[in-house]
């Protein structure tokens, strides 16, 4: 039994299948964020030009 648990404490496999998931768990949420941020200045930016359009045609 001893044998089984010192093999259970050297496997690593489960470790990097962890660091793995949380990088891409941060990697996912800076990608998240960095389209949120450019979503709204985009928007920032039609909404201008749609009012200068807007007052153009007046």
């Amino acid at each position: 039994m001893s044998k089984i648990f010192a093999r259970f404490m050297k496997d690593e496999s489960g470790a990097t299948a962890i660091e793995y998931g949380l990088i891409a768990a941060l990697i996912s949420v800076a990608l998240i964020a960095g389209a949120t941020s450019l979503g709204g200045s985009l928007d920032n930016q039609f909404k201008a030009l749609a009012g200068k359009l807007d007052n153009a045609g007046k």
